[in-house]
């Protein structure tokens, strides 16, 4: 079962929001924090991206940095940007990809208009530990510490982690009985144009019914946030074992998530750029390809995977279809079966002697929300030789990974919208 509860809220006024809320922490670097927050001293990166109050080059993990975070959070809150809600609450967060946002206007795009609704929950810590929440991708240590920090200076989740959970039609239901009704916060996210809606679920009929759906759920699965959850869960071990009297139902036992149903999420591909061919002529690459992959030259406009197991690859100003021949995957491993792990084997590693795609310098990933205009571009400058799209991974191959047990390849996914930072925020006392 999955355990999930209310909380009490931190969340800016109405009139605010949009002067608090920010993209996540890890979408942008420190440099394009500093450039958002322009003048803006409610701007949530003074907290999630503290380093922005000192000079360029001081590094994200200086003690300093972690410090004027903690400052920064107690600040809004004496001044009102940030106010607790007095009752806990769950909260439903939708998220609408619009005509005008950059996923639809991106050139090879091709994503229609369409809503996600999110309940935001507290989740336990031990959900966690026990697998019951359960990941599909590696965290690292350095990374772990750095949210661990984060969390305990602050004692609070500043931002939500990205959950998905099986299709629920009681909670459907409910949600978009919310749905028909004024939001409490609405608007659009510059940069993105994605429009963001929140509302206040204050009917204790309903926070039963979600409390009591949630706890029939065998699991729950991480979307986007793995190091983030384990930071979360790390410190809750810790508060554990510094509490004599620890019970288990107290607040630090849980963190923030925003969970959505997972048909309802979209899932773009995650592409990939090399900058050489490995010594070979495009004619030896495309030869070499043949071996194992079915190609045809599709001309000069750019050309869009279909369905699984076929690619795209940019060369030399042509866009080719790459068909996967039979044979070349397993079809009843989890793993085998996806095109990242196709690709990753017989392109970059048998072809390319690319083998760790964590650590070459001759490849680089871009995430598909800015399109295949922007692989055409990147290869047209010189900067790379070719590029490789990707037919998208789905919601249900992610949750099969992680129900087997195994990992996914590295970058495999690509989740958009992405969550919007500052709408709520959970205290762990």
């Amino acid at each position: 079962m999955a355990i999930v509860k209310p909380f009490k809220g931190i969340r800016p006024p109405k009139e605010l929001v949009e002067l608090v809320e920010s993209r996540p922490y890890d979408v942008l670097d420190s440099e394009e924090a500093r450039a958002e927050a322009g003048d803006n001293e409610k701007s949530l990166y003074h907290i999630i991206k503290p380093e922005i109050d000192f000079p360029e080059g001081t590094s994200e993990y200086d003690p300093r940095v972690y410090e004027r975070a903690a400052e920064n959070f107690q600040k809004f809150q004496d001044k009102g940007w940030l106010v607790q809600d007095a009752r806990e609450h769950y909260y439903i967060y939708a998220q609408t990809i619009t005509s005008s946002s950059s996923l639809l206007s991106k050139e090879g795009a091709g994503v229609v208009e369409k809503t996600q609704y999110g309940l935001v929950v507290c989740a336990h810590t031990d959900d966690y530990q026990r697998g019951n929440i359960k990941k599909h991708e590696l965290t690292r240590r350095d990374k772990e510490e750095d949210r661990m920090k984060h969390v305990r200076v602050n004692n609070a989740n500043i931002e939500p982690v990205f959950f998905a959970y099986p299709d629920n039609e009681v909670l459907n239901s409910l949600i978009m009985r919310y749905a028909k009704t004024a939001p409490e916060y609405d608007f659009i996210a510059p940069v993105d144009g994605f429009r963001h809606q929140f509302w206040v679920i204050d009917n204790d009929e309903d926070t039963a019914t979600i409390t009591r759906e949630f706890a029939k759920m065998p699991s729950l699965y991480i979307a986007d946030g793995h190091h983030r959850s384990a930071a979360a869960a790390l410190v809750g071990q810790e508060k554990q074992r510094q509490n004599p009297n620890h019970r288990g139902d107290e607040e630090y036992n849980y963190f923030m998530a925003v969970c959505f149903q997972a048909s309802q999420l979209t899932i773009l591909d995650y592409n990939r750029v090399v900058k050489d061919l490995n010594g070979l002529s495009p004619e030896e690459f495309l030869a070499a390809l043949q071996v194992n992959f079915t190609v045809e030259d599709k001309g000069t406009d750019i050309y869009k995977p279909q369905r699984l197991h076929e690619f795209s690859l940019y060369l030399d100003k042509h866009w080719y279809s790459l068909i996967a021949k039979e044979g070349t995957y397993d079809e009843t491993d989890p793993i085998g079966v996806l095109d990242v792990d196709i690709s990753s084997r017989l392109i970059l590693d048998e072809i390319l002697n690319i083998g760790d795609l964590r650590s070459s310098k001759r490849i680089d990933f871009v995430g598909g929300l800015r399109g295949l205009g922007e692989l055409k571009r990147r290869v047209d400058s010189g900067e790379m030789r070719a590029a490789l799209a990707l037919y998208p991974v789905t919601m249900q191959q992610i949750m099969d990974i992680a129900d087997s047990g195994k990992i996914m390849p590295p970058k495999a996914t690509w989740f958009e919208p992405k969550l919007r930072s500052g709408l709520v925020i959970h205290k762990l006392s």
